[in-house]
């Protein structure tokens, strides 16, 4: 049976990095099935208004992150005026708002492979932000921030594992991993990230309301 991830992305058309490397493997289900679920999904074709673009790419961007309306609705608030202050556009500012979320960031730093179990991990209290332990997925980090794994769970044998794991594997230049200790550092704001949606399209959107 296909998961909610899998029509959902199917659905959007898109790879959302909800669960890592199995979005990519021969059996994920967008690849197996690259068409809309249901009974109509391969024949379905439609023009889809601009409204309904900008409706498609809010709902990538609520997806991707597991964010909900209200937050998206307060971070772009958040984002229109700090955009102005800092002389970035709007859509940069979004996408690094969204990037430094904690539990996207320990996805990032290759300890997860997907944003749900990182999601997950950080909820059950399994990390720590310069020493202290923080529960909150959205919680942002900023640029100097240390993040590791708290003490009490070092012994599970997921992150005994880890370091194994993480050899071959390369962070973003925005952040530095310590791969033996898995502690890992945010050194500079978010650069160079692609993103599976249209920022500007949903700043469009959220600029009428």
């Amino acid at each position: 049976m296909i998961g909610t991830t899998e029509k959902k992305e199917r659905s959007l058309g898109v790879k959302l990095s909800r669960k890592g490397e199995r979005s990519s493997s021969p059996k994920a289900a967008l690849i197996r099935k690259p068409y809309r679920p249901g009974q109509h999904g391969k024949r379905f074709k439609s023009k889809v208004s601009e409204y309904g673009q900008q409706l498609q790419e809010k709902q990538k961007i609520k997806f991707s992150y597991g964010v909900t309306e209200r937050q998206l609705l307060r971070l772009f608030k958040e984002v229109e005026r700090k955009s102005k202050q800092e002389h970035i556009s709007a859509a940069e500012a979004v996408v690094s708002s969204l990037e430094r979320r904690l539990d996207n960031v320990i996805m990032r730093l290759g300890i997860t492979e997907g944003r749900n179990l990182a999601r997950q991990m950080v909820s059950h209290g399994h990390f720590r932000v310069n020493d202290r332990k923080v529960k909150i997925p959205s919680y942002k980090v900023k640029v100097g921030d240390k993040i590791s794994v708290r003490p009490e769970s070092k012994g599970m044998t997921y992150f005994q594992e880890l370091p194994e794991r993480l050899k071959k594997f390369e962070p973003p230049v925005w952040l530095k991993l310590d791969k033996g200790l898995i502690v890992g550092e945010v050194v500079s704001q978010p650069q160079d990230t692609e993103v599976p949606f249209n920022v500007s399209l949903v700043v469009d959107f959220y600029s009428k309301k």
